[in-house]
């Protein structure tokens, strides 16, 4: 058996499991939310609601990117409806993040087209020859306290109002869902006041940073795979160059099981649904990579570069080190 029949079994869509994905997703969101706003005085238990809030708001982005490539409904025609209603919750215009990410699905991989990653990966030759300004920038880009801190809320405050491709795919679509998202924002208020929108926005922050630690770990570790055309295989880059993440059950649940990323971009059509069991039941034989977990993930954000000679992503050079040095770790 080939990884492409072992995976098509998993692909077939169910509306009751979308459904019930989608219903009971926004069930925890909402219920959160106002219970955060609710007890807002007390400390732990509103945290702890506010924890539940972001995993609830990522779990709805990820149902939203299956609506994207058609994956939670078995119809277009219920994928667009859900997928636009909820890019209110996960602040991302349906449209453009569905046209941006079949971009990054089609150009993953490939070094001459890296404005199509979410994270933005320098080569080490490049590295070596950029000027002082360029590498203090990406320094500050890939620093991990603020990429999690800042990234999230560039991203998603401010990147997504006005997107990339926007006048390509409709700036109309674009304006309807701030306007959604800001009527939104003022029923948070009518109903639960100042604290709802704190919880709302601390929320969001915190959405963001997880958010940002997945899309960083899905394709930054140090045995990914990028290559340039005509040398790109595009099915290494699907299954070596995405990771799997086996960070528990509990972040599966949270995160809609988008952790197991190199079946997703081996074949889109699974719904999250079923990943994680596509993933669990997959033979041995058909595996490219072993799946990462904590103690791995955590010190995957010291790569920083790609080296094309080694095939590998790296650590910054040492300081002193010259042109060709082997960076450190």
């Amino acid at each position: 058996m080939t990884i492409r029949e072992f995976t098509r079994a998993y692909a077939g869509k169910s509306d009751l499991l979308g459904g019930l994905s989608l219903v009971v997703t926004l069930a925890v969101y909402l219920g959160a939310l106002a219970l955060a706003a609710r007890f807002s005085g007390h400390w732990g238990l509103s945290t702890l609601l506010i924890v539940v809030l972001a995993f609830a708001s990522v779990r709805l982005y990820v149902l939203q990117h299956d609506c994207g490539h058609y994956a939670l409904f078995a119809t277009r025609r219920l994928n667009d409806l859900a997928g636009h209603v909820l890019s209110v919750f996960s602040l991302t215009p349906y449209r453009v993040m569905q046209y941006n990410h079949n971009l990054h699905h089609a150009y993953l991989g490939n070094l001459d087209h890296r404005e199509t990653t979410e994270v933005y990966t320098m080569t080490l030759a490049e590295w070596q020859a950029a000027p002082w300004w360029r590498r203090l920038w990406y320094r500050l880009y890939r620093n991990p306290v603020l990429m999690l801190g800042l990234g999230g809320i560039y991203a998603y405050f401010i990147v997504y109002r006005w997107p990339a491709n926007t006048l390509k795919v409709g700036a109309g679509g674009v304006i309807a869902h701030n306007i959604a998202l800001a009527v939104y924002i003022w029923l948070v208020w009518w109903a639960l006041g100042v604290p709802g929108l704190i919880v709302l926005g601390a929320s969001a922050v915190l959405a963001g940073a997880i958010g940002v630690f997945l899309v960083y770990l899905q394709h930054n570790f140090e045995d990914t795979y990028w290559d340039r055309k005509p040398d790109l295989d595009f099915r290494r880059a699907t299954l070596e160059g995405s990771s799997s993440l086996d960070l528990g059950w509990l972040w599966d649940l949270g995160t809609g099981n988008i952790a197991y990323h190199d079946l997703h971009h081996f074949n889109p059509g699974i719904p999250s649904y079923r990943l994680r069991r596509c993933q669990k039941e997959m033979p041995e034989e058909l595996r490219t990579h072993d799946v990462i977990r904590w103690p791995e993930a955590l010190a995957s954000f010291r790569l920083k570069l790609w080296d094309e000679d080694r095939q590998k992503l790296v650590p910054f050079p040492r300081q002193g080190e010259g042109q060709g040095a082997v960076p450190a770790g």
